[in-house]
């Protein structure tokens, strides 16, 4: 007698029918069938009357019926209960990420530390930089890449590189042609497209700060929730949008991307973590990290 057997048979007896039982279990009626006469013959009695329509249960066929279902009952029970100490005894690793930092060399670090730890059960979390602070100490993330500088004394963070900004033009902008930078300046008169709209301070908040330190007011501010929209309102030609450098890798349709000659036009790629925190998963993550800004002669901390 084998479990499976024990399934069929309880699933025939809560259907009274043969057919509706195959169904059920995704398998044909005549293989159903013989499982059902191999138990018949293996106890020496029949469990269903045959005779009746629906069918019913023999006196053995009720006896077997609920012992059945008290064993598969504790057989599915003791399957549970080893998934939850198997998944109790494998290790967790959570990162949340600002959306902009999957353009540059975050994937690449990624990968390497799945490569590394394939043992480790590792998820992703699109938070902006606020909402990784609160979930770094609601532990639900280990470690947190975000492009604010924030201070908070349970938040230990880690500069990884300044990445320089660029703008994203409207294919038809008289500045999309140029092949050198664009000035600020040169933006004065055009509509901005900032992200993200909420939570603040933001990623918004740089560029901001960015116009004021010049003495520049854009004449319209478009402020989105996210970067793919700003995107399109550059291509619908709403305005224009300053970007981490790393986003010309996005390619769009009637977009197209300029560097700043700008002192100071950068946003900080940064690493949190917990304060204290001595997890070997970080200090894995922290390695791959400068293993690949110095493979693509970046400089670590600048």
């Amino acid at each position: 007698m084998e479990s499976r057997q024990l399934r069929y048979f309880v699933t025939v007896a809560r259907e009274r029918n043969f057919t509706r039982a195959a169904e059920k279990l995704h398998i044909a009626q005549p293989p159903l069938s013989r499982q059902i006469q191999a138990l018949e013959e293996e106890f020496g009695v029949s469990l269903f009357d045959r005779s009746k329509r629906p069918l019913a249960l023999t006196d053995a066929g009720r006896l077997l019926f609920e012992q059945s279902v008290h064993v598969l009952d504790r057989m599915d029970e003791m399957k549970s209960m080893l998934r939850r100490l198997v998944e109790a005894q494998r290790q967790h690793f959570a990162i949340g990420f600002v959306a902009s930092t999957l353009y540059g060399y975050l994937p690449e670090v990624i990968r390497r530390y799945r490569a590394v730890s394939p043992d480790v059960e590792l998820t992703l979390h699109e938070l902006t930089t606020m909402e990784q602070l609160a979930a770094l100490k609601e532990g639900r993330i280990d470690v947190g890449f975000g492009r604010i500088k924030l201070d908070d004394s349970g938040i230990e963070r880690v500069l990884l590189r300044n990445e320089k900004l660029c703008v994203a033009l409207p294919q038809s902008h008289p500045l999309a042609q140029r092949s050198t930078p664009v000035v600020l300046a040169e933006l004065a008169d055009d509509s901005l497209v900032v992200y993200p709209k909420s939570p603040r301070p933001s990623f918004a908040d740089q560029v901001l700060a960015l116009y004021r330190e010049r003495n520049l007011r854009a004449p319209v501010v478009h402020e989105v929730r996210e970067l793919q929209t700003a995107l399109g309102l550059v291509a619908a030609e709403s305005g224009v949008c300053l970007v981490p450098a790393s986003v010309e890798r996005l390619r769009r349709d009637n977009v197209v991307y300029r560097p700043l000659d700008e002192t100071g036009a950068v946003s900080p790629i940064i690493m949190s973590f917990r304060k204290g925190e001595k997890s070997p998963d970080i200090a894995l993550l922290m390695r791959l990290v400068k293993d690949m800004y110095r493979k693509v002669g970046l400089q670590f901390g600048q």
